[in-house]
């Protein structure tokens, strides 16, 4: 016994003492795990771990309650009003009572999946698409609509609509649109005077000619908030390819452009830039470069056939008159848009409110619906 008692002493290592007896080999009789579940007798305290790990060992999860499902399902079908509302332009509709009061309901149904257990993963989903399409986002963005567009239907009473439709310009005859060259009339003039302007510069100076940018057709305002029926049209522009730098050669060509708009029936070219203009020196040195036609990077002149709506430009643009390079990034700038040439004589048409023969017949017929204006 002492020999036996001294072989299992040999089996520590040191300082083992006090350690309890090693088992017997094969180990103690009748010691075996419990192979059953667990049973937690009542009032003991919980264990922790037991729930999840039984679910992570039988790999199953409990499904998400109806309550979630019944949140998202709102939240999405109240983003799916709220997107269909802005689509078909009802903006004002957004902000009535029926929808906050019905957006106040979708927020307690996600609020209360937020609370269930198994609830609570769809009832986030459901939040997260109401915080992004809601009352206050989505009529932010019709509100944008709207004012981009200019278009406030739901604010206006009908009799604002009514002016909004007029076909004339406030505070202007209507009967003047319809004494007035038409738009085929001034087309057909300004393409008229262009060609005999070119035609007689080419012969005296030799200057070849470039279009420049294409003609422009658009809708005049009513003043009332709408389009009128009439058209503020621009023509094509013509510029010469070569410069013009010299002052004499300057007021040549000024010459000869002022015989052919005359044979037109158009009045004597008026000088903008020019010391008789009107317009006072500090503003001409402003806009010309100088005060001194023979110094300024650019001359202006015009003329109009009043009370026709036709009104010409003839410009020169010199760069040798531009020390300071400031007016050559403009001329860039305005050639990278349009293709022009940087110098050179260029000339243009505008007229303001003119209406369209083709149109003619329905602007009478509407005028009949604005007595008095």
């Amino acid at each position: 016994m002492v020999m036996d008692h001294e072989k299992q002493r040999a089996r520590y290592v040191a300082g083992s003492e006090g350690a309890p007896p090693v088992p017997p080999p094969g180990g103690y009789r009748n010691a075996r795990r419990q192979a059953g579940p667990v049973v937690q007798h009542p009032g003991a305290p919980a264990m922790s771990g037991t729930a999840t790990a039984a679910e992570s060992a039988s790999g199953e999860k409990k499904p998400a309650n109806a309550f979630g499902w019944v949140a998202l399902t709102v939240g999405i079908l109240f983003a799916l009003i709220l997107l269909i509302t802005l689509a078909v332009g009802a903006t004002d509709a957004l902000y009535g009572v029926t929808m906050l009061a019905l957006q106040l309901v979708v927020v307690a149904v996600i609020i209360g999946a937020l609370f269930t257990a198994r609830g609570r993963t769809l009832g986030a989903v459901a939040l997260a698409i109401t915080l992004i399409f809601n009352v206050a986002t989505v009529g932010g963005i019709g509100a944008l609509q709207t004012s981009a567009s200019g278009s406030y239907d739901g604010m206006k009473t009908d009799e604002q609509k009514h002016e909004e439709a007029y076909p004339g310009i406030k505070g202007t005859d209507p009967q003047d649109a319809l004494r007035q060259q038409s738009l085929e009339e001034v087309q057909a003039e300004a393409d008229s005077l262009f060609a005999d302007i070119r035609e007689r510069v080419t012969a005296e100076y030799g200057y070849d000619w470039v279009q420049v940018g294409d003609e422009d057709l658009r809708p005049e305002r009513n003043g009332y908030g709408g389009e009128s029926m009439l058209i503020e049209y621009t023509s094509v522009g013509w510029a010469t390819t070569e410069p013009i730098q010299d002052y004499s050669l300057k007021l040549e060509v000024m010459a000869t452009i002022d015989e052919v708009v005359a044979e037109h029936g158009l009045p004597s070219l008026y000088s903008f830039n020019g010391e008789y203009s009107g317009i006072d020196p500090s503003m001409i040195a402003k806009l010309y470069g100088s005060e001194d036609p023979r110094e300024q990077h650019t001359w202006e002149y015009y003329t109009e056939n009043y009370p026709d709506p036709m009104r010409f430009y003839a410009n020169i643009f010199d760069l040798s008159n531009d020390p300071s390079g400031d007016f050559l990034k403009t001329r860039e700038a305005q050639n990278a848009r349009t293709g022009e040439p940087l110098e050179g004589l260029q000339m243009v048409v505008i007229a303001s409110a003119v209406l369209s023969e083709a149109d003619r017949a329905e602007f009478e017929e509407k005028l009949q619906e604005y007595p008095g204006f």
